[in-house]
């Protein structure tokens, strides 16, 4: 019952983490307006900066942890949050880009220290082999989110013909009622009967007491360098798809729903592996078709045009779904005491959803490829090394 509770608990977060992640597919085109951005480059460093800091900040995340333990150290990440939610408020007056990219990171920061927390603690509350059944419960929390925050967000915002300043004014309402709903979260996460956990039990049965070193765990680090490339390719498919649409032509008020699409497909699959995980498939397995289906669909983004074109980025959703919830459980087995650092490395690869979103603008205008080519540059070799990885890598050491 305890677990149960907590479960829920988590779930809430991992709801937090969407509705917040997912803003950013409308963020880009509303402050590329109001911000007078000239290049898709420039309005995709609103992924930039909210990625990035989860490369700087997941390792203090971890000590931090260490000194607070699971439930303050979550508390301490809402209310980090909620004070990058509130400087939106300046950037909206000011209509400063710099000062939005500010709250982004900040925001993010926040929820790298979340992050660090929820995932482990997931995957540790309950059986190993149905780690991932249980994250795809918390990834139909989050990409439930996912669906609602873009349309959400563009009603309030994306008005057709009003004036700059009063399009720049609109954002300021919703983020002051997520400061507050953060802030709400933080006092009873804080004062909630969470249990503290300790992964470190494991230490005797998996070996990982001999160990001394974060790095004598290849199959973990060969896990870091999949959840980059993974988050990467999920990031492009939810933020990038409306970028997609718009270099091919559709007006912006229609692209700004497109991330909703991928959001479903994503929610198709997590139910997808709640009932198949571990009951039908592994999660190595699971891992595995994810990784040629994502093949599949990214050839269908060349070959096909148009609509066609932006449904296949849509299914890539179906294909990353069981990604996290596969990789996450495969990386930390047998981590033990090096649990907390684990997952610290493995947050740190979210900089992945930096670097990709912003190298396939980058490959359109600057390298002037055709913009399926640029797209499926920086998606197809990323799911060859993700099938290495549910094959062979995530046994690497172990065997």
């Amino acid at each position: 019952m305890q677990s149960r509770k907590a479960l829920f608990i988590i779930g809430v977060l991992f709801f937090i983490f969407g509705y917040i992640t997912w803003l950013n597919g409308t963020l880009i085109p509303y402050l590329k307006q109001i911000c007078n951005l000239s290049t898709d480059v420039q309005a995709f460093l609103v992924t930039f900066a909210f990625y990035i800091a989860y490369f700087f900040l997941a390792l203090p995340s971890a000590y931090i942890l260490e000194k607070t333990g699971y439930r303050k150290g979550m508390a301490i990440g809402l209310v980090v949050m909620a004070v990058g939610a509130l400087l939106f408020v300046p950037a909206a007056h000011q209509r400063s880009f710099p000062l939005f990219l500010v709250g982004l990171f900040v925001q993010a920061s926040g929820m790298s220290l979340l992050q660090t927390a929820a995932n482990p603690y997931v995957t540790i509350l309950g059986p190993l082999d149905s780690a991932a059944s249980r994250i795809s419960i918390m990834g139909i929390c989050n990409k439930g989110a996912g669906i609602l925050s873009p349309i959400i967000l563009s009603a309030i915002i994306l008005k057709k013909g009003a004036p700059i300043d009063e399009l720049a004014g609109r954002i300021i309402p919703p983020y002051i009622v997520m400061a507050g709903i953060l802030i709400l979260m933080a006092v009873l996460i804080r004062f909630s009967s969470l249990p503290e956990i300790n992964p470190g039990g494991e230490d005797d049965a998996s070996g990982a007491g001999e160990k001394t070193s974060i790095f004598q765990f290849p199959h973990l680090l060969l896990g870091v360098l999949c959840i980059f490339l993974y988050v990467g390719v999920e990031v492009l498919a939810g933020d990038g798809i409306g970028a997609f649409g718009r270099a091919i032509g559709i007006e912006p008020a229609k692209t700004a729903y497109f991330t909703s699409f991928t959001m479903v497909a994503m929610l198709v699959g997590y139910v997808t592996g709640i009932i198949t995980i571990p009951r039908f498939l592994s999660q190595s397995m699971a891992l595995r078709i994810s990784a040629i289906t994502g093949l599949v669909f990214g050839v269908g983004v060349l070959l096909t045009h148009g609509y066609a074109a932006i449904t296949c980025i849509a299914l890539l959703g179906l294909s990353n779904a069981l990604m996290w919830p596969a990789i996450w459980p495969l990386a930390l087995e047998g981590l033990g005491k090096f649990t907390k650092i684990g997952s610290a490395m493995l947050i740190m690869g979210i900089l992945g959803g930096a670097v990709f979103p912003l190298a396939y603008p980058a490959l359109r205008e600057n390298a002037h490829l055709p913009n399926s080519v640029a797209f499926c540059v920086c998606t197809l070799p990323c799911y060859v090394y993700i099938l290495y990885y549910a094959v062979r890598g995530h046994r690497a050491g172990r065997v």
